[in-house]
């Protein structure tokens, strides 16, 4: 689906649901908060959840979250009637700032070759969305590519390494994302806002001075990693008084509803990372959620688009962890779902609107 003019402008309540196809393939089960069982998806739509955000690795080795996953999880999210953002990867893998490795197939690639592989690649999976009826809303053209993308691996390492060549491969990949899906919205998503907006303006601005087309500032926020919730607004604020014309989403963020781990994987949010004023319960994960979803809402002149939980239905499920090359790796991630331990729906609530009480 494309959504109308107002939902796309500034509704966004979302979920990255990437996880979803694997771990309902090795055995999970979502319920209801009146534990009744059933698609996530569906109980995240009634829940409020009106946008999924879906990656898209190259070749990776377990075979999920490649195109044909993607164009499934698409299918699930329009018969849902959720708008849709593609979050490109362009690895085989997890891509954030501490690796942006480049897809084992492109590995021979210098610099003009893996710009056309972003162009093929970006082409594809969008083109095979719209073919089949969903095509989509917001595109991700890398993820947390703070450091660049395709900088790591292969004979091409170290190909963007400079913002010339990353300017060349994010062009591809954008104006690719024209050719098939000219009313998409362009997002550049970056993170670590605590480590000083100044550094985010330069990098937008470069991405400008290529002549890089963005529509949309994309950032992750982790509260326990990147600072106050001041520190998203003013920098958020100082973001989009730099770039007129672009909106703002928090494109990641989570919060832990307890600090106990329901595998042996060591879990990412633990006691350290429990923010005063917010516990590590299940009101605590829906009261930061919800004073996330405040500041993004009253950014200035309605230019905040929303927000998007990371991987809220990625409960722990044997066989279904973190490394696509390891069938035993775990899950250090499902004490910031937003189902429980008994697989019930937790209480955070999914709406984007400034909250008269805050």
């Amino acid at each position: 689906m494309t959504l109308t003019p107002g939902r796309i402008t500034r509704s966004i309540r979302g979920m990255d649901m990437s996880s979803v196809p694997k771990n309902q393939d090795k055995g999970a089960v979502w319920r209801t908060a009146s534990d009744v069982a059933g698609d996530p998806v569906t109980i995240l739509r009634d829940a409020g959840v009106n946008y999924a955000r879906l990656k898209v690795w190259v070749n990776p080795a377990d075979g999920y979250n490649n195109k044909a996953r993607v164009l499934e999880m698409a299918r699930r999210a329009e018969a849902a009637g959720m708008g849709l953002l593609i979050d490109f990867h362009y690895s085989d893998t997890w891509a954030d700032p501490g690796a942006q490795k480049i897809p084992a197939a492109w590995s021979s690639y210098a610099l003009p070759q893996l710009a056309d592989a972003v162009a093929h690649h970006t082409t594809d999976v969008l083109t095979a969305l719209r073919r089949q009826g969903t095509p989509a809303d917001m595109v991700q053209i890398g993820n947390e590519i703070n450091p660049g993308m395709l900088v790591t691996g292969g004979a091409a390492s170290g190909a963007s390494s400079s913002f010339a060549d990353l300017g060349t491969l994010l062009r591809a990949g954008a104006y690719a994302t024209r050719a098939v899906q000219p009313d998409a919205k362009i997002v550049l998503h970056l993170t670590d806002l605590g480590a000083g907006v100044q550094h985010l303006q330069w990098w937008y601005s470069q991405a400008r001075a290529q002549g890089v087309p963005f529509d949309v500032i994309g950032l992750s926020f982790y509260g326990y990693w990147h600072g106050s919730l001041a520190t998203l607004q003013s920098g958020a604020t100082t973001l989009l008084q730099a770039f007129p014309g672009t909106q703002l989403a928090v494109v990641e963020t989570a919060y832990g509803f307890t600090t106990a781990q329901d595998d042996a994987q060591p879990n990412i949010f633990g006691p350290d990372q429990v923010i005063p004023g917010f516990p590590a319960t299940e009101a605590g994960q829906a009261s930061y959620v919800r004073a996330v979803q405040n500041v993004v809402a009253n950014l200035p002149d309605g230019r905040g688009l929303g927000v998007v939980y990371w991987e809220g239905p990625w409960t722990a499920v044997s066989g279904a962890g973190w490394d696509p090359t390891d069938p035993s790796s775990g899950n250090g991630w499902e004490n910031q779902a937003v189902f429980d331990y008994h697989d019930r729906l937790l209480g955070v609530r999914w709406e984007f609107a400034p909250d008269p009480g805050a």
